[in-house]
């Protein structure tokens, strides 16, 4: 029995390294957020064993949730890198797939047709507005640049205000507005499937997104020029890895032992 209690904490020490290990591997990339390991006791029991004297037989992985707090903020200079200063995530479409995916990696760029994305490929999505810049619908839609403007001028660059709105600038000094950028929020975050790239995934546990305008009710504001880092702690995680390493050697050792007691045992009857 001891053999297979150590072996649990054996598996949820090997457990909590790998996440560690991620959350190190990550710390220098954009809008990551780290993840931690819970563990829970199995106890085994029947109706007629008596409570005073029930043993434990282990441990297990209750769950790996990771941990949405603000990342450090790094200022870029860039118009199209943007943070979200507060609450929310950044939508983005996937052209091929049509998958719609949310991040807080906010490094943007201009593609050929003029559509905004991301380092994969996936479009911003903004709410559409009129001549005048006030949102017309709450159907999401591809934030697209055209290449030149009503009276044949071409584009010369983008701006990204703290509310929101994406508007183009052309080389006769006029300005459009192509939309405003829409941030998603969920009832439970952690229920979000990762996707890998710092993205994520709607799911039946985290609910289906709420879309609203940045800088509004619990949506945070945006810091254009800015990047969101990883919130990964260095000297935390450290210390984590060192008591991870020191439950896996204890585990390793509680195995150690009961095959020398076993060993006894066994001699006893020879």
């Amino acid at each position: 029995m001891s053999f297979y209690t150590s072996l649990t904490g054996l598996k949820n020490a090997q457990t909590d390294l790998s996440v560690i290990a991620h959350n190190i591997a990550n710390s220098e990339t954009d809008g990551f957020k780290k993840s931690n390991a819970s563990f829970s006791d199995i106890v085994s029991a029947s109706i007629l064993t008596d409570p005073a004297l029930t043993v434990g037989i282990g441990a297990r992985v209750s769950s790996i949730k990771q941990e949405f707090s603000l990342g450090p903020i790094e200022q870029t200079g860039s118009a199209l890198d943007v943070a979200i200063n507060g609450e929310g995530f950044f939508t983005v479409v996937s052209p091929t797939s049509g998958q719609t995916e949310y991040t807080r990696a906010g490094s943007f760029s201009v593609d050929g047709n003029g559509y905004i994305k991301n380092a994969q490929g996936a479009r911003l999505q903004v709410f559409p507005v009129d001549s005048t810049g006030a949102i017309t619908s709450t159907t999401l839609q591809s934030a697209q640049i055209p290449s030149t403007n009503a009276s044949g001028s071409e584009f010369a660059g983008v701006t990204i205000s703290s509310t929101g709105d994406v508007v183009a600038t052309y080389a006769d000094g006029s300005n459009t507005s192509i939309g405003v950028l829409a941030l998603a929020s969920f009832i439970a975050p952690t229920g979000l499937k990762q996707l890998g790239d710092a993205s994520w995934k709607a799911t039946g546990i985290s609910g289906a997104a709420s879309y609203g305008q940045p800088g509004s009710g619990l949506y945070g504001s945006l810091l254009a020029g800015s990047l969101e880092r990883s919130n990964v702690d260095l000297a935390e995680e450290l210390v984590s890895l060192i008591t991870a390493q020191r439950d896996f050697q204890a585990n390793a050792k509680a195995v150690d032992t009961a095959t020398q007691i076993s060993q006894t045992i066994i001699n006893l009857r020879t």
